[in-house]
């Protein structure tokens, strides 16, 4: 399949919509139970795909950036979100649980090897699973790629982005009072975690609205208004997370361990207009990964749907499912 061709098939058909022909929740220890699913062939190319956020959930369409006649798909809801539970909680929810929580999927399913394929914060995990456990690892496919460090927080919630989108900006945070807009994600985490619910969701609603609002280079700066369950799973997450540094030891710790996947191949799919998780850190990571290949999109910004990031993914799966 050539590049055109490749592209016009992944905008307007990905894959067709396939059903899991195996669903199950995982009880994964320390009072959560994760969800995870099988999709396609079951003898196939096993790939995992991860999800973002902390706390966004898989959905079915993620299912359809691969041939279901090759690739054993799975997919599963990180702790505390989607069909996982208890929903929302951050007890015993660190990175280092769901790295642990991977392995138990491919340890219950038997599977020696797999593809990891993940984007934006699972992009991070997907590196951070690749660096503890190398040798399951076979090739790493990472979408805009966000490296839990200090100065991309700062971009995102110091007032970066804002320069750009002034106008959600203003929304964002205009719910907080100026004594407290020298730290927005402490500003957001005591109304996130303060016990009331109705409060919970009001800033759920706006921290996830902030995001929507600058997923796409298509978008208008509008971030709607997500619904109350999925906002409070996802900002909550989110904000647990980046509060606590994605709970690695240090800054710029991913871009230090690179030494341990050198010789795990890898694709980097980027938007060049990406505003939640900007090119300097895919570029970064691409010039400390020797197999690793960096696909800037133009016209392109963040989120997985955008028509030339679906249509590089799904060129890419086709292409290593010819290998």
């Amino acid at each position: 399949m050539d590049r055109n061709s490749g592209q016009k098939r992944a905008v307007h058909y990905l894959y067709p919509p396939v059903e899991p022909f195996d669903q199950r929740q995982m009880d994964v220890g320390d009072g959560h139970i994760v969800y995870y699913e099988q999709s396609g062939n079951p003898d196939g190319l096993p790939v995992i795909v991860v999800h973002g956020g902390p706390g966004g959930g898989c959905s079915p369409a993620m299912r359809r950036y691969f041939d279901p006649k090759v690739y054993r798909i799975i997919l599963f809801d990180q702790r505390g979100c989607g069909r996982s539970r208890p929903h929302a909680s951050v007890t015993a929810n660190t990175t280092w649980h769901l790295v642990a929580d991977m392995e138990r999927i491919r340890a219950a399913l038997g599977i020696d090897t797999w593809i990891v394929f993940g984007g934006s914060w699972g992009a991070t995990l997907s590196l951070l699973y690749a660096q503890a456990h190398p040798e399951s690892t076979v090739c790493l496919i990472l979408r805009g790629v966000f490296l839990m460090r200090q100065s991309e927080l700062d971009w995102f919630y110091g007032g970066g982005a804002g320069h750009f989108w002034p106008e959600p900006w203003k929304r964002f945070v205009g719910l907080i009072p100026e004594e407290e807009r020298g730290d927005l994600i402490e500003a957001y985490h005591r109304r996130l975690f303060c016990g009331d619910r109705a409060t919970e969701v009001k800033f759920a609603r706006s921290w996830a609205s902030w995001e929507n609002a600058l997923a796409s280079v298509y978008s208008t700066g509008s971030g709607g208004e997500p619904p109350a369950d999925y906002a409070h799973a996802f900002s909550r997450l989110e904000n647990h997370y980046f509060r606590n540094k994605g709970f690695l030891e240090t800054d710029g710790q991913i871009l230090a361990n690179m030494d341990r996947i050198q010789h795990i191949p890898g694709y980097i799919v980027q938007g060049r207009y990406d505003m939640i998780c900007p090119p300097r850190s895919a570029f970064e990571l691409a010039e400390r990964w020797e197999r690793a290949t960096l696909r800037i999109i133009r016209n392109a910004g963040h989120a997985l749907s955008e028509p030339g990031i679906s249509a590089e993914l799904v060129r890419i799966m086709d292409e290593l499912a010819r290998r």
